[in-house]
């Protein structure tokens, strides 16, 4: 019998499509919505901004005092403790007005007591012309009452023993008044003792207060660290001559913060405390936990040195940024170098 020809009929063929383009923009319309309706659910959970960067403080180091620098013990960008030494000006000229300073208050010194050796002997003077202008009153009323007696007696007295009465009464008067004038002047000259003592007490003080600036003076020749921080913009080398509030270098220390400069709009629901994830532009990857600090009570625009002046008739109405601080929770990482003016992207969760 001959074999049959007709094959069996096999699996059934699925079918194909002929343009596959329709499928892969159905995955890529799906993956978008995916990936929008994820931003929408984060967009209204957190607000953000690309306006912030890192702050703060910069702390100014200059001198208080004018002088040539003597040595300069720190270099560009080193770390430094507080209290460590800066600069160093020469002392000399400085060394030599303490000195004399202390010589001034020696003199002074040697003033004050010679005044107060002065006061008793003033004092004593006047107190024996005191004693002096006594005897001369006791003495004048005592040739006054003879001299009344005489008179009373008339004729039974001789004109020669009303005279030497007479005399001597004048006698005793004219002597009193030179007794009361002997106590004025001793008295004039215990106020001029009293008075060269204040003087004297007071030129030791001024001394004292000379001997003081002196010595601040001094101390100003070496200039120490006032915090801890990272040396930066150092414009001051050994020899230079400097003067007052002259800037020499600056501390930067470890604190920092963040400050971000959100919209207005965004600051509905923004409130002190709310949590903030902090991406710094230097450190991809890598995301820094905080909090909300503060909002500041006003426009980065009202603040600035010409502040908007809306009332002129040209006004065209512009979103506004308010600055919000934000505090970095937890110690840094040791590896981790952060500094003022660096670009960071805060996310503030406020919902």
């Amino acid at each position: 019998m001959p074999e049959s020809t007709e094959r069996s009929p096999g699996p059934p063929k699925r079918p194909t499509y002929k343009n596959p383009r329709l499928i892969i923009l159905f995955v890529l319309l799906l993956i978008g919505a995916i990936f929008g309706l994820r931003y929408y659910l984060h967009s209204r959970l957190v607000e953000s901004t690309d306006d912030a960067f890192i702050e703060g403080h910069v702390v100014q180091v200059s001198p208080r005092i004018a002088g040539h620098v003597l040595d300069v013990r720190v270099r560009d960008n080193q770390e430094v403790p507080k209290g460590d030494l800066l600069v160093m000006i020469d002392p000399r000229d400085f060394e030599v007005r303490l000195a004399q300073a202390r010589a001034g208050e020696v003199a002074a010194r040697g003033k004050l007591k010679q005044a107060q050796t002065q006061l008793p002997v003033a004092r004593a003077n006047l107190g024996q012309a005191e004693a002096e202008v006594q005897v001369a009153e006791t003495t004048a009323a005592l040739r006054e009452t003879d001299l009344k007696r005489l008179e009373k007696l008339g004729e039974l007295v001789s004109e020669q023993q009303l005279d030497q009465a007479k005399s001597s009464a004048q006698t005793s008067r004219a002597q009193l008044v030179a007794a009361r004038r002997r106590a004025a002047g001793a008295e004039a000259q215990v106020v001029n003792a009293e008075s060269q003592v204040q003087t004297a007490q007071a030129e030791v003080e001024q001394a004292a207060v000379a001997i003081q600036q002196a010595e601040l003076e001094l101390s100003y020749t070496k200039i120490f660290s006032s915090e801890e921080g990272r040396v930066t913009r150092k414009s001051v080398e050994p020899g230079n001559y400097v003067q007052p509030g002259q800037a020499l270098m600056a501390i930067v220390p470890s604190r920092v913060w963040v400050v971000a400069n959100f919209k207005e709009t965004q600051l509905t629901d923004m409130r002190a405390g709310q949590s903030v994830q902090v991406r710094v532009d230097a450190y991809p990857g890598k995301v820094f936990k905080g909090h909300v600090d503060s909002i500041q009570a006003g426009s980065g625009a009202r603040f600035s040195l010409l502040p908007p002046e809306n009332a002129t008739g040209n006004f065209v109405k512009v979103v506004q940024r308010f600055p919000v601080k934000i505090v970095l929770d937890g110690p840094i990482d040791p590896g981790t170098f952060l500094a003022p003016g660096m670009s960071v992207h805060p996310e503030v969760r406020v919902r």
